[in-house]
């Protein structure tokens, strides 16, 4: 596109990336050390790490890392030695989330290999009083009509994001907050039409525990009235962004909606059996890891969306990956920028990042005069953007 705005960087004192970079990360190393009884090695990692990603520069994966060639070709060589500020910072948070596994010792041959450092925080979700609260009200869409069953599972996807973990530890208040009525860009009747009968919808899942069971929900239902044929759960492929799913975590929520009571054990059931016959498939591409817009997602993972019917991205991170992590004017279209996407493709998400497009020029203004620029961040504002 003309005149494309630079990507997003953490340089600027008192913007939002950069107390991502400067707050929002050392709280969640913190958080990290204290939830399990690592050992002296990991302590000392951590608390290595601590003081470089906020004081110091990229520094690279050590050359046993089993993946040094793949961030070497994600940019690794050209940022080290770099600081962290001044990298793209899509590109330093998702470093952060690299070297904070390789600290834990998640890739290492020792006996924390495969732990997941975030998983405490995920399986306290599921099991929390809220969790329980959410799932009973299933009960209560019993034998309403199924388009409008279908309306709000749609909307408990869109407004389940707002459980995301690593938002609510510099936001800690967020999730209390009452939902601002009414949505920054509605484009849900043309979701619905893409989802009419469809052969495949391709789901590109965000975050794990609370966000995760109604993004299940929204599929099981999907399946069980024939709008879809198949889904596939896109999920990340290794602990990433404190709170997204992973396939532990997929197995984890479906395992907690067959022990619910009333409606919710029967959508356990029917997300069991359509992973057992396929209809119901989990993807975890390694570039569900990669700190780069889909516009650069390799050629078999361009095929697999391509053949959707629907691809639905869900969630913050995963929006800004879609249209570029850049500051885009807000009325910048939202088909323009999504144009490289091999399929239909719809965005679910609530407004945690600067980052926003396809909004009506009253929309924008309006925002702006009521809040300033903290619509942007502040996890009260949701969209379902679509691109036929």
């Amino acid at each position: 596109m003309s005149d494309t705005p630079p990507v997003i960087l953490a340089a600027e004192p008192g913007s939002f990336p950069h107390s991502v970079l400067a707050e929002r990360h050392p709280a969640i190393i913190r958080q990290v050390r204290d939830a399990f009884p690592y050992g002296p090695d990991q302590h000392r990692a951590l608390d290595a790490l601590l003081e470089n990603c906020t004081k110091g520069v990229v520094e690279p994966l050590p050359a046993t890392a089993p993946d040094r060639a793949v961030w070497a070709a994600w940019g690794a060589d050209e940022y080290t030695g770099r600081s962290w500020f001044d990298v793209p910072w899509l590109w330093s948070e998702s470093w952060f989330y690299r070297q904070l596994l390789e600290a834990v010792g998640y890739f290492g041959s020792g006996p924390w290999q495969g732990i997941d450092p975030f998983r405490p925080f995920k399986l306290a979700e599921l099991d929390a009083p809220e969790t329980d609260e959410e799932l009973a009200a299933l009960d209560a869409l019993d034998g309403r009509p199924a388009d409008e069953q279908a309306a709000a599972l749609l909307h408990g996807s869109l407004w389940g994001n707002r459980a995301d973990l690593g938002f609510r530890l510099s936001d800690a208040d967020a999730e209390g907050r009452d939902a601002v009525p009414g949505l920054v860009a509605d484009d849900s009747a043309a979701l619905w039409s893409l989802l009419d009968g469809a052969d495949t919808l391709c789901l590109v899942a965000d975050n794990a525990g609370r966000e995760l069971v109604p993004d299940l929900l929204l599929i099981a239902h999907l399946l069980a009235q024939g709008r879809v044929r198949r889904a596939i759960l896109h999920v990340k492929s290794y602990p990433y962004y404190v709170s997204d799913a992973t396939t532990a975590d997929v197995v984890d929520a479906v395992r907690r909606l067959t022990r619910a009571p009333g409606a919710a054990v029967d959508h356990g059931r029917r997300l069991w059996a359509a992973m057992a016959d396929g209809s119901l498939t989990v993807r975890a591409h390694p570039f569900s890891c990669a700190p780069l817009p889909y516009e650069e997602m390799p050629d078999d993972l361009r095929a697999e969306f391509a053949g959707a019917a629907l691809t639905v991205v869900k969630g913050d991170l995963n929006y800004r990956r879609l249209v570029g992590d850049r500051m885009w004017p807000p009325t910048t279209s939202f088909a323009d920028v999504t144009a490289c996407f091999p399929s239909p493709v719809a965005a679910l998400r609530t407004l945690k990042s600067d980052v926003i497009t396809g909004l009506a020029p009253a929309t924008e203004a309006a925002l702006v005069a009521a809040e300033g620029q903290r619509w942007r961040t502040g996890g009260t504002h949701a969209l379902i953007q679509v691109r036929p």
